[in-house]
């Protein structure tokens, strides 16, 4: 059953779940914005193609008002499985309605529920969280996520979905982590620049031949 705790829900409560982990060599910050930069998906993200807010009814809300916020309306449509940037060959693609449960960017997490059927059908809660890790003597990011799924349709989804939902959990953790550390690397030069620029030692000259090579290989 989906979590009322505040907590993420426990594989063990559900009839099956999905998760991924991964570390990612950027700031959270930076990685917070890629991931709830929902209309980008569609340029980096195989598995969930994009999602948007709605009223109660699935009609989008008006770009004024697509901020998130828990107890919002959420359309995650079209879902790929399996993950791929291509259009379905086959069956169509997936979707998801749901209800933003948590929206916590001081802690960077987010979570949201079905509400496409009553529990005892289907059950399913997703949580995405960002915990900062040190590797090697630097800052960076462990993203990890997990949906946990029960009720009776539960069964059907793990025997026909299972390994597709898993599959796509792992691409878009990956898809992620390549979002995120080629913004990070983008935005290395503009940070060379204002450390010479307003926290290099003065006694060092800005524009050294040393200084001007970096910048012109950038």
């Amino acid at each position: 059953m989906a979590s009322n705790t505040g907590l993420p829900p426990l594989a063990s409560n559900g009839v099956f779940s999905a998760s991924a982990s991964i570390v990612i060599d950027a700031p959270r910050d930076l990685v917070w914005e890629v991931l709830m930069d929902w209309k980008s998906y569609h340029e980096w993200n195989p598995f969930v193609r994009g999602q948007c807010l709605t009223d109660a009814l699935k009609n989008p809300l008006p770009p004024s008002q697509q901020t998130p916020r828990a107890g919002a309306h959420l359309l995650i449509y079209p879902v790929h499985i399996p993950a791929s940037f291509d259009p379905p060959k086959i069956f169509p693609a997936s979707s998801a309605f749901e209800v933003i449960t948590t929206l916590d960017p001081q802690n960077y997490r987010c979570a949201w529920k079905n509400v496409e059927w009553s529990s005892w059908i289907l059950d399913a809660e997703r949580w995405q969280a960002l915990v900062e890790v040190v590797e090697d003597g630097r800052k960076k990011t462990r993203y990890e996520t997990i949906e946990v799924f029960s009720g009776l349709l539960a069964y059907p989804i793990r025997y026909l979905l299972g390994s597709g939902l898993q599959g796509g959990f792992s691409a878009m953790a990956q898809g992620l982590k390549t979002r995120s550390e080629e913004k990070h690397s983008q935005q290395f030069p503009v940070r060379v620049v204002w450390y010479l620029a307003t926290a290099a030692p003065k006694s060092i000259p800005l524009w050294t031949p040393s200084t001007l090579y970096c910048m012109s290989n950038t």
